[in-house]
C-alpha cells in the first residue's frame, strides 16, 4: 500500500495534513493553515522538497528522543516528524518520507 496525505480540519478550525506511510504510520505532520489552499500548497511543497537530503533538520529533544523537520527552500518548516527512541529510527523515518511523499495521494477529509 502506498503512502498518503490526510488533509483535515483540526478542533481549532485550522487545516492540517499528515503524511502516512503505506503501513498507516504517521511519518510527517504539518502546522495549522488558515485556508485549505495554503494546506494544499504545503503538501505540494513536501512532495517537491522531500527528496532533498539537505532540507532535513535532524534534532534531539531535551528528553533524549530523536525527531526531524522537513524545510522548504526558504528554510520554513513544512513538516515535523514524531519522536523516535533512536537516531536510526529517525533516519528510517526520513527515508520513509523520501520514499512516500513524492507520489502519495491526498485523502481530503476537510
Amino acid at each position: 500500500m502506498a503512502g498518503k496525505f490526510e488533509l483535515y480540519k483540526d478542533n481549532a478550525g485550522e487545516f492540517r495534513f499528515r503524511l502516512k506511510a503505506g503501513n498507516g504510520e504517521n511519518i510527517l505532520a504539518s502546522e495549522g493553515y488558515t485556508t485549505k489552499a495554503s494546506c494544499e500548497n504545503g503538501i505540494a511543497s513536501v512532495r517537491k522538497n522531500s527528496p532533498n537530503d539537505s532540507l532535513y533538520e535532524k534534532k534531539e529533544t531535551v528528553a533524549g528522543k530523536f525527531m526531524f523537520n522537513l524545510k522548504a527552500g526558504n528554510h520554513q518548516i513544512i513538516g515535523t516528524s514524531q519522536s523516535y527512541t533512536t537516531a536510526s529510527g529517525r533516519d528510517n523515518g526520513i527515508e520513509s518520507v523520501k520514499n512516500n511523499a513524492p507520489d502519495a495521494t491526498v485523502d481530503d477529509q476537510a
